[in-house]
């Protein structure tokens, strides 16, 4: 009995058609996650603003580095603007998850709070609103957030939480703490909620420093050394100690340093007050 042997060319055949399968489908896949990750990107680069507002005595900055895992984008935000009445509002956020959604989640809060802050003077009040219209929207997802009003003629800081890490604060007289105000739960959770406002008047010269969980939390270190090597950072600038940073933009930058250390795969928000001393008015 003569065995056959199988066709070489046949084979040969087979196994070409089969790898550009498999590269046609591979190509097809890398080219699906590509367009998801650049419209990951152009959601980020829309919601985030391009400048922040300035006065006279107070300059911000602030940088946000995406996650590392899924689309390279997140819901942690940061925002600023002025409001009608000449005062400044500024907010720092984190929406659950690390998607399109996420992101899409995030514009919504993002906007609704610059819609209320347009006719609700008080930071309680907003958040309080923000939360009643995230729950309109029937989403899953919650967003943490601090928000603050800066009043330019009485140099007066208003502040409220919901359910977000607190910020850290610095005075160029060597005082620095962790600003752990009583606040509310985060938004999206439960309807009527009541957000507890703080009133701090910005005297001499310093920095209030917002910034999400990804940035001081991770597997590397706990929140609360997290939050110790920001207010090293703060207190080093605000003093002029050579080396530290000389100014919001710096600082912001030495502070988004702190998450590379945490080993966190999360994406991670910074935003930095910097307040001046007061000028004395000049005499009519």
């Amino acid at each position: 009995m003569t065995r056959r042997r199988p066709n070489p060319s046949a084979s040969a055949d087979d196994l070409l058609t089969t790898l550009g399968q498999l590269t046609a489908q591979a190509r097809q896949g890398a080219e699906r996650q590509h367009a998801r990750v650049e419209l990951a990107e152009a959601l980020q680069r829309e919601m985030l603003p391009a400048v922040l507002p300035a006065l006279p005595g107070l300059r911000a900055a602030a940088r946000y580095v995406p996650a590392r895992d899924g689309l390279d984008i997140g819901g942690d935000w940061y925002d600023g603007f002025r409001l009608p009445d000449g005062a400044l509002a500024f907010c720092v956020g984190d929406v659950q998850g690390h998607d399109v959604e996420a992101a899409a989640i995030m514009g919504q809060v993002r906007i609704g709070l610059r819609a209320v802050a347009a006719t609700a003077t008080d930071p309680g009040e907003v958040l309080g609103r923000a939360n009643d219209l995230l729950l309109s929207v029937n989403s899953s997802l919650f967003a943490t957030c601090s928000f603050l009003r800066f009043d330019p003629a009485t140099r007066e800081l208003e502040s409220a939480r919901a359910g977000h890490v607190p910020a850290v604060w610095a005075q160029s007289d060597g005082q620095w703490g962790v600003a752990e105000d009583p606040g509310g739960p985060p938004l999206g959770v439960q309807p009527g909620e009541v957000y507890p406002v703080t009133r701090r008047r910005l005297a001499g010269s310093g920095v209030v420093v917002l910034l999400t969980d990804g940035v001081i939390e991770g597997p590397s270190f706990a929140i609360d050394e997290g939050l110790a090597r920001v207010a090293a950072l703060a207190t080093a600038a605000v003093a002029g100690v050579p080396g530290a940073a000389a100014g919001p933009g710096e600082l912001a930058t030495q502070v988004m340093r702190v998450a590379g250390l945490t080993g966190h795969s999360d994406d991670a928000a910074v935003l930095v007050l910097w307040h001046d001393e007061a000028r004395p008015e000049a005499a009519g």
